[in-house]
């Protein structure tokens, strides 16, 4: 067994990956700088009663006895973990690096998409478990059934060759990984354009080993020009259909080759969700019945639609949505819930915002109704070199422009202070751990 450190441990990628070298019997060491700031964060308690063991992020945790260091992406070249780590001559490598290196021991299941990978990937592992199949499990999202005091829900270790990973575009690595089976969700705008995200679904097609799993409905995938593919659709003929769709606020169900099948958590966005888990197990000789049997009670991943507050007149729920695409699915989802909805939004990053500033603005401009509100919170700034040449003010103004009623807070406490405006407030964003805690403090202070 190997001893390993994790430099940015508390990142969504490393977490799973150090979490699931702990529990195969690793020697596992880590820090971040989230944890130097926080030092009661509980996502630090989870890991040491896993035994993991937290240093600061100062150098101070690494000497020669590492086998290797692991270093999130969001790590600088300049950290002194990372100069330690070269001074020391240690094995190096990145999140990606070591990712790839450990897929490559399973029978691996890649999870692939600009939109969806947390909960497909979360609910695939999910079923996989609960029909028996010990499958191994690494994601970005914390699938709420798996979190205990030991595990923050974003990893389980099992005992087949099985291997359910999400595979992120967003740097570029996902034209290493040669899985066995491949899911392609969607190909929309978010950390690459989308021609070059395309690209890249194509490599990871050509490198799966066994079985495709395309979304007939995304014109953008159709570009990828895939072979062999088994196909899942809401709209159009394909090897695994969705019909008789029926949606209620916060759930959906449908039929596929006659067995009914029902999710608790709503859109149709978590409809094609399970319709790519249902083709890839299907494909896999499961049959639909005992799917269904088990997708039934999936409880979702952490921050994906998490309801705070639910008592007939007031509403309150917290989402990952951050790219224009998950916004949109995120804005349709919610607005049965009534005429007059509050969106309060954290862009995530400087460079993301100005990437897709044009592509927010459409969003909120097709999706804001005449009664509803977005409240826009300051860019989420996590650390590093970023340039500061955008702000929520410049998203406002343009969002503002096009008729729709749109304003920039300066911080938090400025909601609060009018929080009594609103029934119905749905708060999102990505990287940011913070905001669940702001949706549940949000919550309590209307009740």
């Amino acid at each position: 067994m190997a001893k390993l450190f994790f430099s940015g441990i508390a990142g969504s990628g490393l977490s799973a990956l150090a979490s699931f070298a702990a529990d195969k019997g690793h020697a596992v060491a880590g820090s971040d700088r989230l944890f130097d700031r926080m030092p009661t964060h509980p996502f630090l308690r989870t890991m040491r009663a896993k035994g993991i063991a937290i240093a600061p992020q100062d150098g101070s945790g690494i000497d020669a006895s590492f086998d290797c260091v692991v270093f999130s992406t969001a790590v600088e070249d300049d950290n002194p973990e990372a100069v330690k780590a070269r001074a020391a001559n240690i094995p190096v490598a990145t999140r990606p690096r070591f990712l790839s290196d450990t897929i490559s021991r399973y029978r691996a299941i890649a999870v692939a998409g600009t939109s969806g990978k947390s909960t497909t990937a979360g609910l695939l592992a999910y079923v996989m478990r609960g029909l028996g199949m010990q499958p191994n499990f690494l994601g970005g999202g914390r699938v709420k059934q798996f979190r205990d005091e030991r595990n923050l829900g974003n990893a389980i270790s099992g005992d087949s060759d099985l291997l359910v990973f999400e595979a992120c575009e967003s740097d570029g690595s996902i034209v290493d990984y040669a899985p066995c089976f491949s899911i392609f969700m969607n190909a929309e705008l978010d950390h690459n354009p989308i021609a070059d995200t395309v690209a890249m679904f194509a490599v990871l097609g050509e490198k799966t080993g066994e079985a495709l799993i395309v979304n007939a409905d995304d014109g953008n995938l159709a570009r990828c020009h895939f072979e062999r593919a088994v196909t899942f659709s809401l709209e159009k003929d394909a090897h695994f259909r969705a019909e008789s769709l029926a949606h209620s606020p916060f759930s959906v169900a449908f039929r596929v080759r006659g067995v009914p099948f029902s999710l608790p958590l709503p859109g149709r966005h978590n409809a094609y969700n399970a319709l790519a888990c249902i083709a890839l197990l299907a494909t896999m000789g499961i049959r639909l019945s005992d799917i269904a049997a088990v997708m039934r009670d999936f409880a979702g991943v952490e921050r994906r639609f998490d309801i705070h507050l639910r008592n007939g007149r007031f509403l309150v729920i917290d989402d990952y949505a951050h790219n224009p695409h998950k916004i949109a699915a995120l804005m349709e989802t919610v607005r049965d819930a009534g005429p007059r909805i509050c969106y309060v939004f954290q862009p995530h990053g400087f460079g993301p915002t100005r990437f897709m500033r044009r592509e927010y603005v459409d969003a909120f401009a097709r999706h804001l109704r005449a009664g509803d509100s977005l409240m826009m919170l300051p860019i989420f700034y996590a650390g590093g070199t970023s340039v500061r040449d955008i702000s929520s003010e410049d998203l406002c103004r343009d969002i503002s422009a096009s008729g729709k009623r749109a304003e920039a807070l300066p911080n938090r406490q400025a909601l609060f202070e009018r929080i009594g405006e609103w029934d119905k407030l749905v708060i999102f964003g990505a990287r940011d751990e913070s905001l669940a805690d702001f949706s549940r403090e949000i919550a309590e202070r209307l009740r």
